[in-house]
């Protein structure tokens, strides 16, 4: 069973950095892309960023230049480094990962993480 298990949340001072992580758990064959999703009170859950397969990556604009997604194949962890964080960005963060359970699946499934919050303080 594939899981995904995050940290690295906490309270922060506005202007502060964060940096969280998202590590896999069990056998897949291959990712399709992998992303941070967050989710504030009262309002849907967004896309904050996205790690495609092949490399590319894309940012909600409120988080770019500030926000960097990135990986490690060797430790299956997922980062999100959070630079000039505002109180806006307070929210539950989640990671997400899209992938081939094997090499004759004729469909990717997904899995969430559990969720960690973040809070920034003015």
């Amino acid at each position: 069973q594939v899981q995904l298990v995050e940290s690295g949340g906490g309270l922060v001072q506005a202007g502060g950095s964060l940096r969280l992580s998202c590590t896999r758990s069990g056998t897949i064959f291959s990712i399709n892309r992998m992303g941070w999703y967050r989710q504030a009170p009262g309002k849907q859950r967004e896309l904050v960023a996205l790690s495609i397969s092949g490399g590319s990556t894309n940012y909600a604009d409120s988080v770019k230049g500030r926000f960097t997604i990135s990986r490690d194949n060797a430790k299956k962890t997922m980062y999100l480094q959070m630079n000039s964080l505002k109180p806006e960005d307070t929210a539950v963060y989640y990671c997400n990962v899209e992938y081939w359970p094997s090499a004759s699946s004729s469909r990717y499934l997904e899995v969430w993480g559990q969720g960690t919050l973040v809070t920034v303080s003015s």
